[in-house]
C-alpha cells in the first residue's frame, strides 16, 4: 500500500496534479528530512501554489504572507531567506489573485477576493501544513500587505500559530495614507522643494476618489523615502524555475490585477476599508512588528502605537535605522535572530 502511494505522488506530481495535497491525506507519520516540495493545493476551492523547503522537516514551520497584494514572494524566496532553511521550514503561498495561483485560476474568482475569504485561505493553508508536516502549528510572517492579512489570520485562529511577526506593518490603510501624505507634505516643505508642495495641495489629502492621483503621489513618496534610506537593501534575484517571459508576464498581470481589485479605481476598494484595531488588541499568541524607521508608506509611529495598545503573552516592537518600507538586510538579519532566539523555542516547547 505504501508503494502504490508513493507511485500515486509521482504520477500526481509528473502530471501538475495536487501532490503535495495528496502527500498530506496519505501519510500517516510526520516527515524526516530535508523538503522541497512545490505544486498546486486546494485551498478555498481553487487551485493555489505553495512551496515547502527546509533542511529538516521537523523544524519549526514559517508561513510567509506576502504583500502587494499581488507581490508573490515565491520567485524571490531564495534570495530573500537564503540559510533560513537550515533552522526553519519556508512555506511561500502565492495568494489568491497572485503569482501562479492566478496563473491557474485567471481572472475569474476576482468575486471571490474578500478579506474574509483571503483569512479562511490562509487559515487552510496553515491547517493543510500542520497535517502534512506533523506539526501542532505554524509561525506566520506577514509582510506590508501580508501583515494585515495575517492579523486578521492569528486573531480568528489563534491555536494554528505559534506566534505573529509583522515586517513593514500596515495598520489602517486609508489612516496610513492620510498620515503619508502629512509627512510628505512636510519634507517637501522642509526641502523647499515647490514643484512637490505645489502637486501635492493639487492633489489634496487622502481621501481620494480616483486611482490616477496614486501614483502622482507614490512616486514622490518613494523618492523621498529612497533619499533617507541607508541600509543596505535586500538584493533580489529571480529564481531559474520563475524566470521565464511567459512567467514574468503572467506575475505582473497577476500583480497589476491584485492592485486595481484592492485598491478600486474610485478608490473605494476593500483595501480602504482595513482597520485592524477594529478587530480588537487582545492577541492569546507573541505578538512582534519589525519596522523601517526610514519607512513613509507605513509611518513607523503608527505601528508602534498599535503595539502599545495590543496585550499579548509577549510583544515587541523593533525600529530598523535606515530602513524604509522594502526589507533591507538589517531588517532581515534582526529578524532571523528574533525567530531563532525568541520564537523558536516557544514552538519547540511542548
Amino acid at each position: 500500500m505504501q508503494r502504490l502511494l508513493r507511485l500515486l505522488v509521482v504520477l500526481c506530481a509528473a502530471a501538475g496534479f495536487h501532490a503535495p495535497g495528496l502527500a498530506a491525506d496519505a501519510r500517516e507519520a510526520a516527515p524526516a528530512g530535508r523538503l522541497s516540495e512545490e505544486g498546486f493545493v486546494r485551498i478555498g476551492g481553487i487551485d493555489q501554489w505553495l512551496t515547502i523547503h527546509g533542511a529538516e522537516a521537523r523544524n519549526p514551520v514559517i508561513l510567509f504572507l506576502h504583500g502587494g497584494p499581488g507581490d508573490a514572494l515565491s520567485p524571490y524566496a531564495d534570495s530573500m531567506f537564503g540559510g533560513w532553511d537550515n533552522d526553519f521550514t519556508l512555506v511561500q503561498w502565492d495568494q489568491r489573485g497572485a503569482g501562479r495561483t492566478y496563473g491557474r485560476s485567471g481572472p475569474s474568482i476576482e468575486s471571490t477576493i474578500t478579506m474574509d475569504r483571503m483569512m479562511q485561505d490562509g487559515i487552510e493553508v496553515a491547517e493543510h501544513l500542520i497535517r502534512r508536516l506533523g506539526q501542532r502549528k505554524v509561525i506566520v510572517v506577514g509582510m506590508s500587505w501580508g501583515s494585515m492579512l495575517g492579523v486578521h489570520m492569528v486573531k480568528r485562529r489563534p491555536d494554528l500559530f505559534h506566534a505573529y511577526l509583522g515586517l513593514a506593518q500596515i495598520v489602517n490603510w486609508r489612516a496610513g495614507s492620510t498620515a503619508s501624505y502629512a509627512r510628505l507634505l512636510e519634507l517637501a516643505r522642509a526641502a523647499a522643494d515647490k514643484p512637490l508642495v505645489d502637486l501635492l495641495e493639487a492633489i489634496g489629502s487622502p481621501p481620494w476618489d480616483s486611482l490616477l492621483k496614486w501614483p502622482r503621489f507614490r512616486k514622490p513618496l518613494m523618492a523621498y523615502q529612497q533619499k533617507r534610506v541607508t541600509a543596505a537593501p535586500v538584493v533580489l534575484s529571480v529564481a531559474p524555475a520563475y524566470a521565464s517571459p511567459a512567467e514574468r508576464d503572467q506575475y505582473a498581470e497577476a500583480d497589476d490585477f491584485s492592485f486595481l481589485h484592492w485598491m478600486g479605481i474610485t478608490m473605494s476598494g476593500p483595501l480602504l476599508q482595513i482597520d485592524l484595531p477594529s478587530l480588537g488588541t487582545d492577541f492569546a499568541i507573541p505578538f512582534y512588528i519589525i519596522q523601517g524607521q526610514e519607512d513613509l508608506v507605513a509611518l513607523p509611529e503608527l505601528a508602534k502605537a498599535y503595539v502599545d495598545a495590543v496585550t499579548a503573552p509577549r510583544k515587541r516592537f523593533v525600529a530598523v535605522p535606515g530602513t524604509g518600507h522594502e526589507p533591507s538586510i538589517d531588517q532581515l538579519d534582526l529578524a532571523l535572530r528574533l525567530l531563532r532566539q525568541e520564537i523558536r523555542p516557544l514552538s519547540l516547547a511542548r
